[in-house]
């Protein structure tokens, strides 16, 4: 089943403990950050006070006892939006508390994690997330087998890879 609209949302508004996405690509091509994109590949840094409806939604879910986390898996050179992604989104989006932690791989193998998005809710349901080759989301798929190797993953995502600002600042390379 395609998830849009209010299913989507809902995945989301009936969590009861915890949101997490493993996110594997280079580039996500989204046409509402397109001159974001440009200015930051111009040389624009994102403000110190950016905010966002997803920082809002994150600090609401936090107070409420949630958690709210993703793994992205990256090889070096990083991707220009990846840059991008680090700068204007991830470096805010910890500070309210999201669970943003970097799998780099450019120098070991991969440790067993498959090549598909997918977010996971209360460890419980899956939904997968299908792209195109350049980054363009082509839809939202409600999993419906067991999410027990989704589970490993996140474990395995988790334990082998490195908090973002950790990543960042340049102090682990793994």
């Amino acid at each position: 089943m395609h998830l849009d609209g209010d299913a989507w949302n809902d995945c989301f508004d009936s969590m009861e403990r915890e949101a997490w996405r493993l996110e594997t690509l280079p580039v996500y091509t989204m046409p509402q950050e397109a001159e974001k994109l440009k200015r930051f590949l111009a040389g624009e840094k994102s403000p110190d006070d950016y905010t966002s409806a997803w920082m809002d939604e994150v600090r609401q879910w936090t107070s409420e006892g949630k958690s709210v986390g993703r793994v992205h898996v990256v090889t070096r050179p990083l991707s220009d939006y990846l840059r991008f992604e680090f700068e204007y989104y991830y470096r805010h989006h910890v500070k309210v508390g999201e669970d943003i932690r970097i799998l780099d791989l450019t120098d070991r193998e991969n440790p067993g994690l498959p090549g598909q998005d997918f977010w996971m809710f209360d460890e419980s349901k899956v939904v997968l997330l299908n792209y195109r080759a350049d980054g363009t989301q082509i839809n939202r798929e409600l999993y419906e087998g067991d999410p027990e190797p989704y589970r490993q993953w996140k474990r395995i995502a988790v334990a082998e890879s490195v908090p973002f600002l950790e990543y960042v600042s340049g102090d682990v390379r793994p």
